[in-house]
């Protein structure tokens, strides 16, 4: 009908309720009926209200015309009315690329994850993958509280738990088993938790053992997302739910534009997570290389950036000319033969469309039968889809090319026909030869899956960058992880076979860094039960390592040295973390010190800590002076000189004496003053403060360098601490 039309989810957020009585969902959800209007209250309440929530915040989702919506934000108790948000997803070789290794290291220190949960918020899962097998997994731990909702014994002791919460699935009937139709939910799970696969491969490619980084971790599954992408309301519930089950760990590969924190879902879900001892990875986003793309920016998060691994599943283009360009692919077929055939390129006919080989671009062209057709890469997204048209055009063979945003970052993806994706400069040569060449001619040589590649880890194009646009004083992203073609589990086999062991994909996206951290996080956890989650990120960024495996800075997509903007702290180097030595942790206090330096109002900062919160009665604090593991300071006008304190916890031998060790030299000031010199404790768990005195040159270019980065590392006989520090010029 034409009321219900209109209608719109808005999350809608009161005051907690301070009866103690009101306890059960039942006894809330009868409170929060009670906001609703009552036309809306009388005629269909069951459909009208989505999702009433007990832990994530003080309230609910409801269907509301726009009037509804501005009467219930008139009433008593009501924080914040806001319409909801869609936000999108951000999309086995890796556990020795980061020096896991069976029976020795953080693997057996941590006794690779068991007893640990990590909840997983996504598409869904395919429950009868081998990676979710419950071979020698011990039961789940006593306090766990989920439920599964997939019929028969599609659970078991690795995957505990299975719930949905997509609108479709949602109906008061019954509950709707969450299978994965997208391949994302399956292939975070087993990432971050997945069991041995042995002899596990795709279309016969990256051959081996699969295995998450916390092997003997549970898995529970809440899908938040379809096709459609994944609604606030729904990420709301799962969240809701997950802390109530009792998890661990959550891993969120997905996100929205940057928002204030008391309009992000995430941030206000997470920070509820974070008081309650559980640790949340999120993506950085897919919006790189551009400054300013994060999602996910609040400080109580893992924001995590893409890099590459040493793993290359390799096809050259081959000129006429003997030129040879090296490239990936995952489709590599044995019978393609490799004699030279007519080379195109599918823009020669000055339509952009058709340079891009869109959907429907070169429907009617004779030009490209038995060619090896050249497209452009464009944005990056339906790599596979261009190569399914070149191949309705009746092409012989795609050489997808890169422009400059994407530079030297390559795909493997499971094309359609033989492909090659090739980088920017690569396309460059390649266009070149096209334009002078009197009869262009190549082919593709496919040579299969090569672990090596020293260049590795190395940003990717895509990876979204800082600085953090919430809270510059805040460094993010925090650490970058393997994120750029990843093999993981996928709900069926890419070679149509019946083989689960084949039933492996590679995909790219910080969707797939996220669980990477998420199941190191696990595996913190597992070996220091006590720690709390900014302890276990501290840990993660102080050890992070800042070269390649050229021993050479970590470069990004340009093969330049990438900023502090794309790494954050560096790459994930798990065998490190857990012996950091010395941590910098956050208590509960500082988060709202923090969150009245925003400048926030005492109502916004309710609606993200849930108790009442009155700025001007607290001493607040700049962002830059939260006791994160990472400096981020800010000149802003006339300031020339701004102080940072930050204060350490030994977690290492209870006498240790740190030494300050190296202060990278940091372009546009004229000194960094480090106050004591030398770090003294006598105890474990003892803490101790040093402040940090930056001072701006006075004739620095801040139009032409707007920021500068470095470090302050802290060394003892046994440990080196890194704190990394970026500098803003505004």
């Amino acid at each position: 009908d034409g009321a219900s039309s209109s209608l719109s989810t808005y999350i809608i957020q009161v005051q907690k309720p301070k009866d103690k009585d009101l306890t059960t969902l039942e006894d809330l959800d009868t409170l929060y009926r009670s906001f609703l209007p009552t036309a809306a209250a009388s005629s269909n309440q069951e459909q009208r209200m989505v999702h009433s929530y007990r832990n994530v915040l003080s309230g609910f989702a409801a269907k509301l015309t726009a009037e509804e919506a501005k009467a219930i934000r008139e009433k008593d108790r009501v924080l914040h009315v806001r319409p909801e948000k869609a936000l999108s997803l951000h999309t086995t070789h890796t556990p020795n690329f980061l020096g896991l290794h069976q029976g020795v290291g953080l693997w057996n220190d941590s006794n690779y994850g068991k007893g640990m949960i990590i909840g997983v918020l996504d598409t869904g899962i395919f429950p009868d993958h081998p990676s979710f097998s419950d071979e020698g997994m011990p039961p789940p731990p006593a306090k766990w509280k989920g439920r599964c909702d997939f019929n028969g014994t599609s659970c078991n002791n690795k995957l505990i738990g299975a719930r949905s919460f997509t609108s479709s699935s949602t109906t008061h009937a019954q509950a709707v088993p969450p299978y994965d139709g997208e391949g994302h939910g399956t292939h975070t799970s087993s990432t971050a938790a997945g069991a041995f696969v042995r002899d596990a491969s795709a279309l016969g490619h990256a051959k081996g053992t699969a295995t998450g980084m916390a092997p003997l971790a549970h898995l529970a599954m809440y899908k938040v997302c379809d096709a459609n992408g994944c609604l606030e309301s729904d990420i709301l519930a799962g969240l809701d739910t997950a802390i109530e089950d009792g998890v661990d760990v959550l891993s969120l590969s997905l996100g929205g534009i940057s928002q204030p924190f008391f309009d992000d879902s995430i941030a206000i879900g997470a920070f509820a997570a974070t008081q309650k001892g559980i640790f949340v990875s999120c993506s950085a986003g897919n919006s790189g290389p551009s400054d300013g793309t994060l999602s996910n920016e609040a400080p109580w998060i893992l924001t995590v950036g893409a890099s590459s691994i040493d793993r290359t599943i390799k096809a050259t283009a081959h000129l006429g000319n003997g030129q040879e360009f090296d490239g990936e692919t995952l489709y590599q077929p044995h019978d393609f033969p490799p004699t030279l055939l007519p080379l195109i390129y599918a823009g020669v006919n000055g339509d952009p469309s058709s340079a891009l080989c869109l959907p429907g671009s070169l429907g009617g062209r004779s030009d490209l039968q038995g060619k090896v057709v050249v497209c452009d890469i464009g944005d990056g997204r339906g790599r596979v889809a261009k190569g399914q048209e070149v191949k309705n055009a009746g092409g012989a063979a795609m050489i997808l090319v890169n422009g400059p945003i994407e530079g030297y970052t390559t795909l493997v993806d499971a094309h359609v026909l033989p492909a090659v994706h090739v980088s920017y400069v690569a396309g460059m040569a390649i266009k070149d030869y096209l334009s002078t060449a009197q009869a262009p001619a190549g082919t593709i040589l496919f040579k299969g899956t090569l672990i090596g590649r020293s260049v590795a880890p190395a940003v990717s194009f895509f990876s979204s960058r800082g600085p953090n646009f919430q809270s510059p004083g805040i460094l993010k992203p925090d650490i970058i992880g393997p994120g750029v073609n990843i093999i993981a589990g996928w709900p069926f086999p890419l070679d149509n076979s019946t083989n689960l062991k084949h039933a492996f994909n590679v995909i790219s996206g910080t969707s797939m860094s996220c669980p990477h951290l998420s199941g190191v996080a696990a595996l913190l956890k597992s070996a220091h039960p006590d720690w709390s989650p900014a302890a276990i990120k501290s840990a993660i960024l102080t050890t992070a390592t800042t070269s390649n495996l050229e021993r050479r800075p970590i470069v990004d997509q340009t093969l330049h040295p990438a900023d502090i903007f794309a790494t954050g702290a560096g790459h994930v180097n798990p065998s490190k973390a857990v012996d950091p030595g010395l941590i910098y942790d956050v208590g509960p206090q500082d988060y709202i010190a923090y969150l009245c330096g925003l400048g926030y109002t005492d109502s916004e900062i309710e609606t993200i800590v849930q108790e009442t919160v009155t700025c001007s009665s607290i001493p607040s604090i700049p962002d830059y002076q939260l006791n994160y593991p990472s400096i981020s300071v800010r000149f802003e006008g006339s300031v020339n000189t701004v102080s940072v304190t930050r204060t350490v916890r030994n977690v290492g031998p209870a006498k240790s004496r740190y030494i300050l060790s190296l202060i990278d030299p940091i372009m546009g000031l004229d000194s960094i003053g480090v106050s004591p010199g030398d770090l003294e404790f006598t105890e474990v768990n003892q803490t101790v403060s040093y402040t940090v005195d930056f001072t701006r040159s006075v004739d620095w270019n801040t139009t032409a360098t707007p920021f500068a980065q470095g470090a302050i590392t802290w060394v003892s006989g046994q440990h080196s601490v890194r704190t990394p520090v970026a500098v803003l010029f505004e």
